[in-house]
């Protein structure tokens, strides 16, 4: 199911944009805005991820552990499961 959405745009905003669509070969505003969302999700998620990557490794360091790379390689993958997880994809 999809919903529309009204967004406004100053001129010289909409004007900037219809230059960078032209130049990217964007067929539509509607294209181009959901591709932009879906970018900034995923970046905000990647952020997400590494908060708690550095939360984990933190949380070791603060405690005056050795951080082993055993231990860092077992918190990558850790955080590589929930992105994967997070993003629907199976590995």
């Amino acid at each position: 199911m999809a919903t529309t959405i009204s967004i406004r745009f100053e001129d010289d905003f909409l004007h900037d944009i219809n230059g960078v669509m032209k130049e990217h070969h964007y067929a539509t505003k509607a294209e181009f805005v959901r591709e932009a969302i879906r970018d900034k999700v995923k970046d905000l998620e990647k952020e997400a991820a590494l908060a708690r990557l550095e939360k984990a490794y933190g949380a070791g360091k603060n405690k005056k552990r050795n951080i082993t790379d055993a231990d860092l390689h077992k918190a990558r993958e850790k955080v590589a499961r929930e992105i994967a997880r997070d993003l629907g994809v199976e590995l």
